[in-house]
């Protein structure tokens, strides 16, 4: 992975309208210039595998998102995977209850892929977590569709949510299953001369 220089005047764009990245920033001690969604389709391809999914689709983000000379973008993705099956962000409350009902007792993974552009150069890095669900009964999956937080959510869940009862155990990275894996991000920034860490010449 190439490093440039650490250049203290980049301001960082943050290429996504998820507020839980925006917190996840927050917690490196790092507030966005500016906030630019991308707008992609995020159809998968036929057979595509949820990895090589996950990563395409950062890297189209972070490619639709113009930025100038003295910005530095991050955009990043996260599906869920049942096997090869890819489980992006339900279209409506019964493919939420389809997927909650398919992930019921049983582990998947959670892939985030984080993407770094500063001029033409991009880093970027997934992490992939394994999670477990618990069974559910029919009541726990309709109180939780009835509390909407499923909307906007890779599977119909969120572990930072009502759904944490939902999950007994999990391996891998924490933030990463939220959306933003912190390591990872940390990492990529500063390979990108971010000046994520004050002390730091």
């Amino acid at each position: 992975m190439t490093t440039l220089p650490r250049h203290d005047n980049l301001k960082l764009v943050l290429g996504s309208g998820s507020p839980r990245r925006l917190e996840l920033l927050a917690q490196l001690g790092v507030t966005p210039f500016a906030i630019r969604p991308p707008d992609i389709d995020e159809d998968p391809y036929s057979a595509e595998l949820p990895r090589v999914y996950v990563n395409r689709i950062a890297a189209e983000k972070a490619a639709a998102v113009a930025i100038a000379d003295d910005e530095i973008l991050l955009c990043a993705d996260t599906t869920v995977a049942l096997g090869r099956r890819i489980m992006g962000k339900p279209s409506g409350a019964d493919e939420a209850r389809k997927f909650l009902s398919a992930l019921s007792g049983r582990r998947h993974k959670v892939i985030t892929s984080v993407a770094i552009k500063r001029g033409e150069n991009l880093w970027q890095k997934d992490a992939v977590s394994s999670v477990a669900m618990k069974n559910l009964s029919d009541a726990e999956i309709e109180s939780y569709i009835a509390s909407n937080d499923w909307q906007g959510k890779a599977g119909g869940y969120a572990i930072q949510g009502p759904a944490g009862a939902f999950i007994p155990w999990i391996n891998g990275s924490y933030t990463g299953i939220v959306g933003l894996p912190l390591t990872e991000t940390a990492g990529l920034l500063t390979a990108a001369g971010f000046p994520l860490y004050k002390g730091d010449t």
